[in-house]
């Protein structure tokens, strides 16, 4: 008997080892699968916030070009109507118009789709504060507009004294924003 259970214990031995090489290639196999999981989402996730990145600079730099063409232009005008302004003229009023496309939803949308967990912190704060600025200047400009369209837009019928004071030759003063709003939207587009 002795002989048997020795004889046992010499073919337990081998599929005790043989049993725990196969949990320990278990193991291993499992873990590998779970790190090559990990390592292709980290990659999918570095990628998706390079295409938001890049989604990002692109929105920001066409804006910005837009934005600087248009500022442009209404420095010239602003410029052209204070020449004459200053020469002693009174040129002609024209309503203040302003269109935009900006959508505070946009960015929201971009940040809830995954913006946040992939955005660091840096650029989520520069994002924060450039809708800020945005949003205060585009309530301004809306504000102008909102004055050209009460104070401006129904006189345009008026002669050119309604406007102006013929003797100071200067804008009266409940017209004296007019000048005022137009720098403004200047200053706002090419800021």
């Amino acid at each position: 008997m002795s002989e048997a259970s020795n004889r046992d214990q010499k073919s337990f031995l081998p599929r005790l080892g043989h049993w725990a090489a196969q949990v320990l290639l278990v193991f291993l196999g499992a873990y590998a699968a779970f790190w090559l999981n990990n390592y292709q989402e980290h990659q999918q996730e570095a990628r998706r916030r390079d295409q938001i990145l890049a989604a990002l600079e692109h929105e920001v730099t066409g804006g910005l070009e837009g934005a600087k063409a248009e500022g442009a232009r209404e420095r010239q005008k602003v410029a052209d109507f204070r020449r004459a302004l200053d020469a002693g003229e009174m040129p002609r009023i024209r309503p203040f118009t302003f269109t935009s496309d900006y959508s505070a939803t946009d960015a929201a949308t971009l940040l809830q789709s995954g913006g946040y967990q992939l955005l660091g912190v840096k650029t989520l704060i520069a994002l924060r504060n450039a809708e800020s600025t945005l949003r205060g200047g585009l309530s301004r400009i809306m504000h102008y507009g909102r004055i050209s369209d009460e104070l401006i837009v129904p006189n345009l019928d008026q002669d050119i004294s309604f406007f102006y004071d013929p003797v100071t030759k200067t804008l009266r003063k409940r017209f004296a924003e007019y000048l005022r709003s137009c720098r403004c939207a200047w200053i706002f587009s090419t800021n």
